[in-house]
């Protein structure tokens, strides 16, 4: 089973993770959302040359053609993405997945997927987007936490006092949006998310995609 740090910042564009990366994150998601492909494309080779210089894996949402063609070795899909994935093709590329789920049939699909992690959410009310999905809730967490086998993933409404509590009820990272990029000092905030997971930091096994 993979190792994934339990602090995973999702960003927007590599402006975000040329800013950040240099404060000891090791762990990443580019999430571009409406961009030409020419655009799509040299933000993802990018961000796999920023991610190589500062040690952080990353992880490509959405753009799976895109991320094996250019070399990225983790990609997240979301269920429709999910749906229309050619998953032999990005397992042939030596790629990994991670999975959205929000619900018991979601999982599902994600099991069958053979997903290398599976995220859940929102586990807290986001502001983020307006979501279908009520707030999944710690017990929730839990119990997706007890039928997996790969890493979990918590996300949505999740802030640095919430991490504790979110990580002892089984997620294994914590992924965070706008806690990050809607802070009025985002380096200091990703230093104290650094600081505030690091009890769930096992230095032993090495960067996250070991």
């Amino acid at each position: 089973m993979i190792c994934l740090d339990p602090f995973y910042p999702i960003l927007p564009d590599t402006e975000w993770l040329a800013r950040l990366l240099p404060h000891g994150i090791r762990l990443v998601q580019l999430r571009i959302k409406d961009q030409p492909k020419s655009i799509i494309r040299a933000e993802i080779g990018k961000a796999i040359d920023l991610c190589a210089r500062y040690g952080c894996q990353l992880v490509v949402n959405d753009y799976w053609r895109e991320a094996i063609e250019l070399g990225a070795n983790f990609v997240h899909l979301g269920q429709e993405d999910l749906a229309g994935a050619d998953l032999p093709a990005i397992r042939a590329a030596d790629a990994r997945i991670g999975v959205s789920t929000h619900s018991h049939a979601e999982l599902d699909k994600a099991l069958a997927a053979e997903a290398d992690y599976v995220a859940l959410g929102p586990i807290y009310a986001t502001t983020l987007k307006i979501m279908p999905w009520a707030p999944q809730g710690l017990p929730r967490l839990a119990e997706w936490r007890s039928r997996l086998a790969c890493p979990l993933v918590a996300i949505g409404g999740i802030t640095l006092d919430r991490a504790e509590i979110v990580l002892a009820a089984g997620a294994d990272s914590i992924a965070v949006v706008t806690d990050i990029v809607t802070s009025q000092d985002p380096e200091v905030r990703v230093e104290n998310w650094i600081a505030a997971t690091a009890p769930w930091r096992d230095s032993s096994t090495g960067s996250p995609q070991d």
